[in-house]
């Protein structure tokens, strides 16, 4: 295992989500943080239709004094129906807590759109953090195919490498929802890519002693009662899952988790696998008669594994508490 970099400073990020209610700790966090700069937000499908996800955005951008131009992206997969989770989030995708509608509106192009944007105005200055299905940066892949060069750093929610999945046996929600979109993502060669999967996040389980411990008047407890009580129904215990959130403190502090190096793909046709994230896990000394599974040629990632969720935690009930 290994555990790069420490707390990393002046980072200028784009934001591609689907608030979502742990998109919005994330949100929260990231507003926390400082020498960090939320440059935009692109919305897509997942927890929500696009077009919710994109009123959630632009609510909690006036709400938190993000100041980030909004575009609203992919309102589908690029290759099977739509699904969403209104039960994990409620059918406002703010556990009922969403509020009027936004003051503002959303730009004219899309998130993929102003993703290839943004890279090619800021070569290396700019980090991607996607916490939701991957559709609008595999289409941003085909506008700029250089993304790859032209982004300094990359964090991905998504992925069960050694655990089980969470929308099927085997494959967590983001990249199930979009398991081509992530594919091509996983296999264009991004050079610092990490990937924050259910091996960590599940691991980092908020208990319900910390929600209740959050002011009685503050917004992200109301919220995260919906949330917490989505998990509690099967986990059997108080507290949510921080998936969201994690993956944003992972990216501004690359210390608080330690990882594996692999590289890693995205399972398109298996019957019970499909959108499982996979990586070829075997020791194979040199002179080995077997190939290896995952196409050699595909660049590797990061794949956090342990995080310090005691450090994680008082940073996440300062970001929500913070006026």
């Amino acid at each position: 295992m290994s555990s790069p970099g420490g707390m990393i400073g002046c980072m200028r990020i784009v934001v591609d989500a689907d608030p979502g209610i742990d998109d919005a700790l994330a949100l929260y966090y990231l507003r926390a943080q400082p020498d960090t700069e939320v440059v935009a937000i692109g919305t897509v499908h997942g927890n929500v239709p696009v077009e919710v996800a994109t009123a959630n955005a632009l609510r909690l951008t006036e709400r938190l004094g993000i100041e980030a131009p909004v575009a609203k992206g992919a309102a589908r997969p690029l290759a099977q129906p739509l699904m969403t989770a209104e039960d994990v989030h409620g059918a406002d995708g703010l556990g009922g807590h969403a509020g009027d509608d936004p003051a503002t509106t959303h730009t004219d192009e899309s998130a993929a759109e102003q993703l290839a944007r943004l890279a090619r105005a800021n070569p290396g200055q700019l980090s991607l953090l996607a916490i939701g299905p991957l559709t609008n940066v595999a289409l941003a892949l085909q506008i700029e195919p250089r993304l790859p060069e032209l982004l300094d750093k990359v964090v991905v929610m998504g992925g069960a490498l050694n655990v089980p999945g969470n929308i099927t046996s085997y494959a967590e929600a983001n990249f199930w929802h979009d398991p081509e979109a992530a594919d091509l993502v996983l296999q264009a060669g991004f050079e610092d890519l990490t990937i924050v999967g259910l091996d960590v996040t599940m691991a980092s389980h908020v208990p319900g002693e910390w929600l209740e411990a959050l002011p009685r008047d503050n917004y992200a407890r109301r919220f995260l009662r919906f949330y917490a009580d989505f998990y509690e129904s099967f986990l059997g215990k108080a507290g949510f899952v921080p998936h969201d959130p994690l993956a944003a403190a992972i990216m501004l502090q690359p210390d608080l988790a330690t990882y594996v190096e692999d590289r890693f793909a995205i399972e398109l046709t298996g019957r019970y696998t499909r959108g499982a994230l996979v990586a070829d896990q075997r020791f194979l000394a040199e002179g080995s008669p077997f190939g290896r599974d995952i196409a050699t040629e595909r660049t590797t990632a990061r794949y956090a594994v342990t995080a310090d969720n005691e450090l994680f935690l008082d940073q996440l009930r300062r970001a929500v508490t913070q006026p």
